[in-house]
């Protein structure tokens, strides 16, 4: 396996400078945000495809810092009912899957979208129960006539440029949890699969190990971010929160760097699991804590990391 560093954070340093401190650090690759939510701030994917001197540049750029790119980042919506908002989107996926061909980048990282709750929508509408009976009808417009065939287009686009999409399981779009997950996979293929972060599980109450064993060979990417469920706030309120996540003390669960969610044994205990499911990539820490400056946070991470991953392949099992 391999340290990584996903570069939002850092958008206010240069792309050289910050490749040259996340390489001090003993990072050894990064995950570049190209479009979308992560926005551009080191890398902007439509800049770089329509000119070649750019695109060389930055290519010589990464080159030169030693550091790899694990996966890029393109987090939107694709599928929102703002025809928009969706075009928009779908152009920016379509650049990063463009950009990560011509870079030689596996993967590209976003989320699956989520759809309104019918064709005259505004706004994406997730749904959360089975009753009452009209949520189900919202679900089955929402996969049937517009997340599937969105999907299929787009994955058979991906494959044709050599490169799979990843999805963050994310409460808000319709790939939330690892049966969310498996059914696109299932209903469109290996083009499609996850990237497993941790954080967006265990506030929904599930188990990284146990969810890691059910998605083994379709994750694609990891990313090492840490969440801290407050038992008394979940204890009055549940974990279905809506408040800022600036007001971290009345909150249900924040995002912490990691460590601060959990121990040390409960992430060695992800890294192995990620080697039984066959994942030797990268895990690519993504600083959202909002306790830490930027660099605190990293930097802890960093020396945390170092400490849980496994980074060289299996020796022989002489013993047996």
């Amino acid at each position: 396996m391999k340290l990584g560093v996903i570069t939002v954070p850092l958008y206010g340093m240069e792309l050289a400078s910050c490749l040259a401190y996340l390489k001090g650090l003993g990072v050894q690759t990064v995950e570049l945000g190209c479009g979308g939510n992560p926005g551009t701030g080191h890398c902007d994917a439509k800049a770089l495809l329509a000119d070649a001197g750019k695109l060389k540049a930055f290519r010589d750029t990464i080159r030169a810092s030693g550091i790899g790119i694990s996966a890029f980042s393109c987090h939107g919506n694709g599928v929102h009912p703002n025809q928009a908002t969706a075009a928009k989107d779908n152009e920016d996926l379509q650049n990063a899957i463009r950009l990560a061909a011509e870079m030689e980048v596996g993967v590209v990282n976003t989320f699956s979208g989520c759809p309104g709750d019918s064709a005259a929508s505004q706004h994406p509408n997730w749904v959360t129960c089975a009753w009452p009976d009209e949520y189900q009808t919202v679900l089955d417009y929402q996969w049937n006539d517009v997340l599937l065939p969105y999907w299929r287009k787009n994955a058979d686009f991906a494959k044709a440029h050599g490169v799979k999409v990843a999805f963050e399981m994310h409460p808000g779009f319709c790939v939330y949890n690892t049966e969310t997950m498996l059914r696109i996979n299932r209903e469109i293929g290996n083009s499609l699969g996850a990237n497993f972060d941790p954080s967006h599980l265990v506030w929904q109450g599930m188990d990284p190990v146990a969810a890691i064993r059910e998605l083994s060979g379709i994750i694609y990417n990891v990313h090492a971010k840490d969440c801290r469920v407050d038992s008394l706030n979940t204890a009055r309120i549940g974990v279905l929160d809506t408040k800022h996540y600036g007001d971290e003390l009345h909150r249900a669960w924040i995002f912490r760097t990691v460590g601060y969610g959990h121990d040390t044994q409960y992430w060695k205990d992800i890294v192995s699991a990620l080697r039984l499911a066959g994942f030797d990539g990268t895990m690519a820490i993504e600083h959202e804590d909002s306790l830490m400056s930027v660099r605190e946070g990293l930097e802890k991470a960093i020396r945390f990391m170092k400490d849980v991953l496994i980074y060289e392949k299996p020796a022989e099992m002489w013993w047996a």
